[in-house]
């Protein structure tokens, strides 16, 4: 016959109670409390955040300068125009010390001073003629697949807006910055049905 052998194993239980770790110590070998180490952060900023129904568009970029006791103090001047494509349009213009710390500030300020334009389907509803300092822009409804045909800042300015065919024409100064503003100009001038 065969003897069989049972053997029994003590265990030692630590019945003292444990002390708060001092000066940093960790208690774990992740790199601190559970759920707090660098892995853990908070899951918030993994989110996607929720998208901005605006776009933008950059007019310009300027390089302006301020005389001081020193000397001169150089700074970027942004102009943007922002839209959603759903008919709301605005323009704003910032200023700082790299483009883009003066584009978020344009942009905020673009923000502020949206206009609705009334948009017959993909065009806008009448001819407008509108003149912003020396600058004079002509804007026609055009045939749905005509698309945009417009220059510089006022292809901008309908993109970002929303109008997919129109035709447009500058026939004032070539400055960037007032084309954009009397674009928008125009366009806030449309009525929905013409007197």
């Amino acid at each position: 016959m065969s003897e069989v052998t049972t053997e029994t194993t003590e265990v030692k239980v630590n019945t003292q109670p444990q002390q708060p770790q001092k000066g940093g110590q960790r208690s774990d070998s992740k790199g601190g409390q559970r759920g707090q180490g660098r892995n853990n952060r908070d899951r918030g900023d993994r989110r996607e955040k929720e998208k901005d129904p605006f776009d933008f568009k950059l007019v310009e970029v300027r390089r302006v300068s301020k005389m001081f006791k020193g000397g001169r103090r150089m700074k970027l001047s942004v102009v943007v125009v922002v839209g959603d494509k759903k008919g709301r349009v605005g323009i704003g213009l910032g200023k700082g010390d790299d483009v883009r710390s003066a584009q978020e500030k344009a942009i905020a300020q673009a923000k502020k001073n949206l206009v609705l334009i009334p948009l017959k389907g993909n065009t806008i509803p009448h001819e407008v003629n509108h003149k912003f300092k020396a600058s004079r822009v002509f804007l026609k409804p055009a045939a749905p697949g005509t698309g945009i045909v417009a220059g510089s800042s006022v292809r901008m300015v309908v993109e970002v807006a929303g109008i997919n065919d129109v035709l447009a024409k500058i026939l004032g100064g070539n400055n960037k910055i007032t084309n954009a503003y009397a674009t928008i100009q125009a366009l806030a001038s449309l009525r929905s049905t013409r007197l």
